[in-house]
C-alpha cells in the first residue's frame, strides 16, 4: 500500500519493486481464495505462475536497473516460459532453485556495481541486499532439505519457518525502503 501511495515519486526502474510486491500480494490472495472460498486442498497449480512471475519481474527490475541490453530479455523470456511449462523432466522445486540462482546473481551483480561506484546513492540498496540474502538462503535451504531427506516433519517445518521469517524480513525491508523515500 505504501509503495502504491508513493508510486509517482519512483524512478522508472524503481517502479518494478512495487510491481513485485503487488504480484506477491496477488499470489497470496489467490492462494487464500483457493483455500477458504473454493475449499481446494491442493494449490500446486499456482506454483509455476508464482515462480515464473516472480522471476520475470525481478529480472526485468535488475536488467533495467543495471542498464543491460534488451537482448538480456531473450533468455529471461525463454526461462519464464520454461518455468510455466509442466514437465516431468524438471520439477517445480528445481525450477524455483534455478529462478532463485538467477535472481541472486542479478542482485549480487547490482550490489557489486553499486558498491563499486564512488558515491552510493541508490535508494533501494537495502532492498537489493535483502533480495540477495533471501534468494541465496532459499537456495541453501532447498539443498539442505534435499540432502537431509530423512528429516522428520518437525525439523523440516522448522527449516521452512526460517524461510518464512526471511521472506517476512524481505517484505519489511521493502516497507522500510518505501517509508524512508523522500518526496
Amino acid at each position: 500500500m505504501i509503495g502504491v501511495i508513493k508510486y509517482k515519486f519512483f524512478k522508472n526502474t524503481e517502479k518494478w519493486y512495487v510491481y513485485y510486491i503487488i504480484f506477491l500480494f496477488l499470489i497470496e490472495a489467490v492462494v487464500k481464495l483457493c483455500f477458504y472460498v473454493f475449499n481446494l486442498s491442493d494449490v500446486n497449480f499456482i506454483f509455476p505462475f508464482y515462480v515464473a512471475g516472480e522471476f520475470l519481474l525481478l529480472c526485468i527490475l535488475f536488467i533495467s536497473k543495471l542498464k543491460r541490453s534488451v537482448y538480456w530479455y531473450i533468455p529471461v523470456g525463454i526461462l519464464t516460459i520454461l518455468f510455466l511449462i509442466d514437465t516431468q523432466l524438471v520439477t517445480n522445486d528445481v525450477k524455483k532453485v534455478i529462478s532463485n540462482i538467477v535472481v541472486m546473481c542479478f542482485a549480487g551483480y547490482a550490489l557489486l556495481t553499486e558498491i563499486k561506484n564512488s558515491k552510493i546513492n541508490d535508494r533501494f540498496i537495502l532492498a537489493d541486499s535483502f533480495i540477495f540474502l533471501y534468494y541465496g538462503l532459499s537456495v541453501f535451504l532447498f539443498f539442505l532439505l534435499r540432502q537431509l531427506s530423512d528429516l522428520g516433519k518437525d525439523e523440516a517445518t522448522m527449516l521452512w519457518s526460517i524461510n518464512n521469517i526471511l521472506s517476512s524480513v524481505l517484505y519489511l525491508t521493502f516497507i522500510y525502503t518505501f517509508l524512508r523515500l523522500k518526496k
